[in-house]
């Protein structure tokens, strides 16, 4: 070693200590070198428990011994103050990444880069500890810090691999549960922010930021779950998302949110009492700015700590499988946020975002989107979503904000963003990028699931038919149109008829779930209710008759938290579900009617079954808007006999011997009507039975004579 390397080691300034560190061959033997700043004096004891005093190269804990023979496993004893402590030698270990995995990486196509990359327990030759791994390319020197090495990024300083990237380094003596940062020195030689982990399974709670080691010991317990999830066509399947912010359901007395594994105890039994399929979290990746949501993500390999550890929400999810109710969750690759500790300027260099703000930020949100034509960017994304399938078992990924991949321009003026290559809008990387996920997640057994706002085509179209493969599409026009429509007072409906009847005419383009989301119910929108017109009576009987067109409505259902109790006020991430409200009958009659609604859905094939296929449905009568009214039917699929009338009124005035035509004569019993009195109706209707007339109507050879209660949706099946 020269002078120079002696500086540039002790000031951390070297680019490749594992050169200099550690044990290498020389001409008599080997020499051990150690660099450690809090040491006085240093031997080596090599595995036979000989022990071989080292010289102080600098007074700034720079040691070296040169030995005859090779010491095997050898130890370090360091002395500092009459204090005494013994480890192995980090840079002494070759590294765990093997050649497929840095092939696989500079390929982009390593669908597991969290098993290379990241924190994990390990043993090398013999001795335990944690192995490292982060992509920095342009960094001169990054070093993993913590409690262990008094946050110096001197001491363990990672070995780089050129021709990825990658840098690693495995600490020996590390456990379970330590925290850690990486510190990353640019090219420049300037030191960065720290930076967590981008890679890190856990996070210390807000407001500290570190990345913690954490070492998965669950055992699960859904492989009948997981195999029977196999057998299904989710797309001919009855599926009823209740949407939740786990932080705001449900909270204790003294304001805390519950924990994933009380969560486990309370949601699922309110979930299982009221008949959903599934249960869609709010992004629960972990995020520095609770107001977020989870929508800024900084963590996108952690379930949030503020819940628990990881086990603790796999736990969870376990739980929902034991009950057969499916986990969702919503997932962010639209963009991520500008935090210091972040992926922004990760090594110094626009290294997962685009440098041009044109390209690179959201102008929206003030956050920063990846550079999906990057494929290390696009694995580091690939990766992720195979990992929250594969370790943590969840059925399907939401992505949030597709329509802001898709399009280059999206909230942008002329000059503002960049044409792609053919001068056209459409971002064809994040197009490639999401046709690959989508193909990922498929192919581990989830569903995916796309809130995407715009009329792009062939989002749920499979990619052999050029669409971007998703399983289903949130069907924002539908929920547009019909919240526009209800929300009139009922004798304006007659003028906007067309907002009922407009969706079926798209209702099959794609494989459709009809959102109810929390984006409905912030930002000064007021609640569901809220949007109700008319007296207190008309707008409890307004939004049940929503909810039921909504689950008589060809496509997948979702629901917001709080909506089914009817809460009065709009969301707060702040405060609970108004759970209060259901001391009030005309709530928890609400809440009956959900129930009631999902029970039905389920139970009836020709209400899911063709959820997504034009042969599901047909039209009775779509032209009353004078009335105000509509008929339609709903079918099983493939067996057109299996079928569900289902009629609607949506003004306050009941119709009495209303005529609508169907197929088959005979008695038709009245499975659902949401003017029934343990709904808050009026108990006005059909007496339960209704027997057909042999009186042509609307084309078709017979007709029912029905009383349609005002505000109200029934449907009727035919009595075998």
């Amino acid at each position: 070693m020269n002078a120079r390397t002696i500086e540039e080691i002790i000031h951390g300034q070297h680019r490749d200590p594992f050169s200099i560190l550690g044990i290498h061959s020389i001409k008599s033997g080997y020499v051990v070198r150690s660099f450690n700043p809090k040491a006085q004096s240093a031997s080596v004891i090599d595995s036979t428990g000989s022990r071989h005093a080292m010289m102080a190269v600098s007074s700034s804990g720079l040691f070296e011994v040169e030995l005859e023979t090779h010491p095997g496993v050898y130890q370090f004893e360091f002395v500092a103050d009459e204090h005494t402590w013994q480890m192995h030698d980090p840079y002494a270990f070759s590294s765990a990444i093997g050649e497929l995995d840095h092939h696989l990486f500079g390929e982009g196509t390593h669908q597991q880069l969290y098993t290379i990359l990241g924190s994990h327990l390990t043993s090398l030759n013999g001795v335990h500890g944690v192995h490292f791994g982060v992509w920095a390319p342009n960094a001169k020197r990054v070093s993993v810090i913590g409690e262990f090495n008094d946050w110096d990024g001197r001491v363990h300083c990672m070995r780089k691999h050129p021709s990825t990237g990658i840098w690693d380094i495995f600490i020996p003596a590390l456990t379970n549960i330590t925290l850690y940062k990486y510190e990353v020195v640019d090219d420049a030689g300037a030191v960065l922010p720290l930076k967590n982990d981008p890679y890190a399974p856990y996070f210390e709670q807000p407001p500290g930021n570190a990345s913690i080691v954490f070492n998965s010991e669950f055992i699960w317990s859904d492989d009948e779950y997981l195999e029977n999830r196999r057998q299904h066509d989710p797309k001919e399947s009855p599926i009823a998302i209740y949407e939740v912010h786990a932080g705001s359901w449900q909270r204790h007395s003294d304001d805390r949110s519950l924990t994933y594994r009380e969560l486990a105890d309370k949601l699922i039994a309110y979930v299982i009492q009221n008949n959903f399929t599934h249960i869609e979290l709010m992004p629960i990746t972990e995020h520095p700015f609770t107001g977020s949501w989870g929508y800024q993500p900084i963590g996108l390999y952690a379930p949030t700590s503020r819940f628990g550890s990881p086990d603790d929400f796999r736990y969870f999810v376990d739980r929902c499988h034991a009950e057969n109710i499916g986990v969702i969750m919503d997932w962010v690759p639209a963009h991520f946020p500008t935090d210091e500790h972040g992926l922004g300027l990760f090594d110094g260099t626009h290294l997962y975002e685009h440098a041009d703000p044109r390209q690179g930020f959201h102008q929206d949100w003030e956050t920063l989107i990846y550079n999906y034509g990057r494929r290390e960017v696009a694995n580091y994304l690939y990766s992720n979503a195979v990992y929250w399938i594969r370790e943590f078992h969840l059925d399907g990924l939401r992505v949030d904000a597709v329509a802001s991949m898709l399009y280059l321009d999206y909230s942008r003026e002329e000059g503002q963003w960049i044409p792609n290559q053919h001068g056209g809008r459409e971002n064809l990387e994040a197009m490639a990028f999401l046709k690959r996920m989508n193909e990922l997640v498929h192919a581990e057994g989830g569903i995916t699931l796309a809130e995407e706002s715009t009329s792009f085509p062939g989002v749920s179209h499979p990619q052999q038919e050029n669409g971007l493969g998703f399983t289903f599409k949130w069907n924002m026009g539908w929920m547009h149109d019909t919240l526009s429509y209800i929300s009139k007072d009922s004798a304006y409906r007659k003028y906007h008829h067309n907002d009922l009847t407009f969706g079926l005419t798209y209702a099959f383009s794609e494989n459709f779930l009809l959102p109810i989301s929390h984006d409905e119910v912030v930002y000064g929108k007021g609640s569901l209710l809220g949007k109700m017109p008319g007296d207190e009576w008309q707008r409890y009987a307004n939004l049940r008759a929503f909810f039921a067109y909504m689950y008589m409505y060809p496509g997948k259902k979702l629901m917001f938290m709080g909506s089914e109790i009817a809460q009065q006020a709009e969301w707060s991430h702040d405060s609970q579900v108004h759970w209060n409200l259901l001391d009030s009958d005309a709530n928890k009659n609400m809440l009956t009617l959900v129930r009631d609604l999902n029970n039905l859905y389920q139970s009836q094939p020709s209400l899911y079954e063709g959820d997504c296929n034009a042969d599901g449905f047909d039209w009775i009568d779509c032209a009353d808007a004078e009335q105000s009214v509509i008929s339609f039917y709903r079918y099983a699929s493939g067996n057109r006999a299996d079928k569900t009338i289902v009629v609607c009124n949506f003004t306050p005035v009941p119709r009495h011997d209303y005529k609508i035509g169907i197929d088959d004569a005979g008695e038709y019993v009245e499975v659902l009507n949401t003017d029934a009195a343990f709904y808050g109706g009026t108990d006005t209707g059909n007496l339960g039975r209704v027997t057909s007339d042999a009186e042509p109507c609307h084309g078709r050879a017979n007709s029912l004579s029905l009383t349609l209660p005002a505000l109200s949706v029934i449907a009727l099946r035919r009595h075998a």
